[in-house]
């Protein structure tokens, strides 16, 4: 006979929902037919690298911000995982080009010439449709996760720390924690 521990089996279980996170982020619908989103299953020692990198951050940010980053650390360190999800902000189809306008520049030609001007914590100017993306790859993610009961928080934070430790190849990152404890470790957080 073979016995499964609670603590295992929801181990196993938010380990098949982050999977599935990240199919349900690769198969959201996409801007102009262009997939451009990537992600990544953080887990295991990453989990401190990522919260101390996050706590790294938190030292560099105004007092206003800082508590935000400590906070959001914290919070990591309760996570069996983390999802990540990042875009390119890149122009799509620059051949038949929109010229919205939303990012700010009269087309997207001049978009793609000011590119990659360094923030404190993610490159830019971005595309609207590439941001547009990463907000349905989010929701389509953490749907994922609501309907199969396991806690999650989307945090911008996670994904600064991602993109300082640069595992994906994304202009902007965002995380999504995970977690399955009785009481889930995301709702009364410290408020900042």
């Amino acid at each position: 006979m073979s016995r499964t521990t609670s603590g295992e089996a929801e181990r196993e279980a938010i380990r098949t929902v982050a999977i599935l996170m990240a199919a349900s982020a690769r198969t959201a619908p996409k801007t102009r037919g262009v997939d451009m989103t990537q992600t990544m299953i953080v887990e295991g020692q990453d989990i401190e690298l990522v919260a101390g990198t996050m706590e790294q951050a938190a030292s560099t940010k105004v007092d206003s911000v800082a508590p935000i980053f400590w906070r959001d650390a914290k919070s990591v360190r309760r996570s069996e995982y983390v999802v990540l999800i990042g875009v390119s902000g890149v122009p799509k189809k620059l051949d038949r080009p929109f010229n919205c306008g939303a990012c700010g520049f009269k087309t997207c030609k001049e978009l793609l010439n000011a590119r990659l001007t360094q923030g404190d914590d993610f490159c830019g100017p971005v595309c609207a449709f590439e941001a547009m993306d990463l907000g349905v790859a989010l929701g389509s993610a953490v749907k994922v996760a609501a309907d199969l009961n396991i806690d999650n928080r989307i945090m911008y934070t996670i994904g600064v720390a991602a993109m300082k430790l640069r595992w994906l190849d994304s202009d902007i990152v965002v995380g999504i924690s995970l977690s399955a404890t009785g009481k889930n470790p995301y709702f009364d957080r410290d408020q900042c």
